[in-house]
């Protein structure tokens, strides 16, 4: 694997980053329809929510 396809297990492979940009994820995207996920992370799981405002609320 060449140094500019490394990604995270799971992560969309929708297009290409330059060196030192940060990648962008939209919410349709990342919640595929639904008002939550869940994510690990270091052995821990978070949880990502939309509220009825539209706004996001991350919580452990």
């Amino acid at each position: 694997m060449d140094q500019n396809s490394t990604k995270a297990p799971g992560m969309p492979t929708t297009g290409t980053s330059p060196a030192g940009t940060v990648p962008r994820l939209s919410t349709v995207e990342l919640f595929r329809g639904h008002n939550r996920i869940e994510i690990d992370h270091k052995g821990e799981t978070y949880r990502l929510q939309i509220t009825r405002q539209g706004k996001l609320i991350l919580t452990k």
